[in-house]
C-alpha cells in the first residue's frame, strides 16, 4: 500500500511564502539551487519538536507554531523609527553596522574610514557577485538542522566582515538588528566573520525593536572563522519585543593557538533559542563562553552549545546563569565532545539557575562525550532561590524588598558579565540587566 503524507496548512503556507519571496532573495544559478535544496530539507523535517532530543525543551511546533511571511524591505518611515530605536543603544567608539527588518541600512551605519585591515560587504552583494568560494562558506552550515536549513533558504541580507592577517581592530564592530515591522512578519539574516591569522577583533550583536514592532520573528545565522594566533571577543544582547521570536545559530571554527571569548544575555523575546557549535581545528586554542538569561512573564529562552574538541591541548570554560521569575522557562544544554585524538583537553562547564517564583522553571542539561583518556573534564548544575538570610540582612539596612532582590541578582549574574573585557561593552550589558530589573513588577 502506498502512503502519502498530507501537507499541513502551515506547510502549505510556508511553501507559498518561499515561492513568493524567491524574487526578492539575492543570488541566481547555483545560489538559487542551493536555496531550493535547503528549503526542501527544512520542508521534510518541519519545525523542530520535543521528540527531537536537542529540542526536547523547546518545541517550536507549540511555542512558535508557524513561520511568518518575509518582512517587507524597510521604507523611509521604517528607517526613521529604527534610527530612534538605535539611540538608547548607541555606544561611543564603535563602528555601527545596522540591519533593519533584515536588510542592511547604510544610512544608519558607519562605513566611512574603515580601519586598516577591515573589509565589510553585504550578503546581498556577495551572493549576487557570483563568488563561488564565498558562497561555499556562507552555505557551510549543515541542513540537518531544520532552522539552519530554513535560514539558508530564506536569508535576505547580512554582512561579510573580513579582518586581514595581523590586523588589530581598535573599534568594536556593533551589528544591530532592528525590527520596525508593524504587521507580523519574519526577517532572515546571515553574516560571515573571518578573523585572519594573528588578528584581533571585537564583535557586538544587539537585537532590538523599534516603537510599534511587536509580533515578529528573527532568524539569524553567524559563521565565524578565527585564524591561527588570533583573538575574537564576542558579545550578544537579545532585547527584542516581548512578543517576538528569535532563533539564532552560530558556527565557530578556531585555528591553532586562537582565543574566543564570548558572552550572551537574553532579556527580551517571548521565545528565543541560541544554538552554537564551536569547533577546535588547531592545537593550543582556548574558548571562554559565558551567558545569562533574565526571564519573567511567560518568556522561554534556550541556549544550546556544542563544544567540539577535535585536536589536542585545547581548553574551554562555560559559565551560564539564569534568573527566572513568574512563569518563565530557561533552558541550557551544553555538550562537550572530546574526540579520540584530542588528548590533553581541559574542559569545564557550570550552570546555575535562580528561581524567583514557584512557577518558574529552569532545565539544565550538561553532557560530556569523552573518547580520549588523557583529559581533564567536568560539569556541574545547581538550582535554587534567593537566600532569605541575605534578603533579611539587606532589608534591615533600609533597602526595599525589590532593591534587595535586585542587588542579589546583580551579584549572581556578575561573574558572567565580568568576562566582558571591554569596559564600555560591560557597561552596555549591565545597563541591559538593569532595564530588566527595573521592569520587574
Amino acid at each position: 500500500m502506498n502512503l502519502a503524507l498530507a501537507k499541513t496548512e502551515t506547510g502549505r503556507a510556508l511553501s507559498d511564502i518561499f515561492a513568493i519571496a524567491r524574487a526578492r532573495l539575492p543570488g541566481a544559478g547555483k545560489v538559487a539551487d542551493t536555496r531550493q535544496q535547503a528549503f526542501e530539507a527544512y520542508d521534510r523535517a518541519g519545525l523542530p519538536h520535543r521528540r527531537i532530543e536537542d529540542w526536547k525543551y523547546t518545541d517550536l511546533r507549540v511555542l512558535m507554531r508557524e513561520v511568518l511571511p518575509l518582512a517587507a524591505a524597510p521604507d523611509q518611515t521604517a528607517l526613521t523609527r529604527a534610527a530612534a530605536a538605535l539611540k538608547p543603544h548607541a555606544i561611543d567608539g564603535v563602528r555601527k553596522l545596522v540591519l533593519v527588518d533584515g536588510v542592511f541600512a547604510p544610512k544608519l551605519s558607519d562605513l566611512a574610514d574603515p580601519e586598516k585591515g577591515l573589509a565589510v560587504r553585504t550578503l546581498r552583494e556577495v551572493l549576487e557577485a557570483g563568488d563561488a568560494t564565498l558562497h561555499a562558506q556562507l552555505f557551510a552550515p549543515d541542513n540537518s538542522n531544520p532552522m539552519v536549513a530554513l535560514n539558508s533558504a530564506m536569508m535576505t541580507d547580512g554582512l561579510l566582515i573580513q579582518v586581514a592577517d595581523g590586523a588589530v581592530l581598535t573599534q568594536p564592530l556593533h551589528v544591530v538588528h532592528i525590527a520596525s515591522v508593524g504587521a507580523p512578519s519574519a526577517m532572515f539574516t546571515r553574516s560571515l566573520l573571518a578573523v585572519g591569522k594573528a588578528a584581533s577583533a571585537t564583535l557586538v550583536e544587539s537585537y532590538i525593536a523599534a516603537d510599534g514592532a511587536k509580533t515578529y520573528q528573527v532568524h539569524d545565522s553567524l559563521i565565524v572563522s578565527i585564524g591561527d594566533n588570533a583573538r575574537l571577543d564576542h558579545v550578544r544582547l537579545i532585547e527584542d519585543s516581548r512578543e517576538a521570536v528569535n532563533i539564532s545559530s552560530s558556527v565557530v571554527t578556531l585555528g591553532a593557538h586562537a582565543h574566543f571569548n564570548t558572552f550572551g544575555m537574553t532579556s527580551g523575546s517571548l521565545v528565543s533559542r541560541y544554538q552554537a557549535t564551536i569547533a577546535f581545528a588547531g592545537e593550543g586554542s582556548k574558548v571562554e563562553t559565558n551567558g545569562v538569561n533574565l526571564l519573567n512573564g511567560r518568556q522561554h529562552a534556550d541556549t544550546t552549545l556544542f563544544m567540539d574538541h577535535a585536536v589536542p591541548n585545547c581548553s574551554s570554560r562555560e559559565i551560564f546563569r539564569s534568573v527566572v521569575d513568574d512563569r518563565g522557562h530557561s533552558v541550557f544544554q551544553g555538550r562537550i565532545i572530546v574526540q579520540p585524538k584530542a588528548q590533553k583537553t581541559d574542559a569545564k562547564m557550570m550552570t546555575r539557575a535562580l528561581l524567583l517564583s514557584d512557577e518558574a522553571e529552569a532545565d539544565n542539561k550538561p553532557e560530556l562525550e569523552i573518547f580520549a583518556d588523557d583529559v581533564t573534564c567536568g560539569h556541574g548544575a545547581t538550582t535554587g532561590a534567593l537566600d532569605e538570610s541575605l534578603l533579611f540582612y539587606l532589608r534591615a539596612r533600609g533597602l526595599s524588598e525589590k532593591e534587595a532582590q535586585a542587588l542579589l541578582i546583580q551579584a549572581f549574574v556578575g561573574e558572567a558579565i565580568e568576562s566582558i573585557v571591554n569596559d564600555d561593552l560591560r557597561e552596555l550589558a549591565i545597563a541591559a540587566a538593569q532595564r530588566w530589573l527595573a521592569a520587574r513588577g
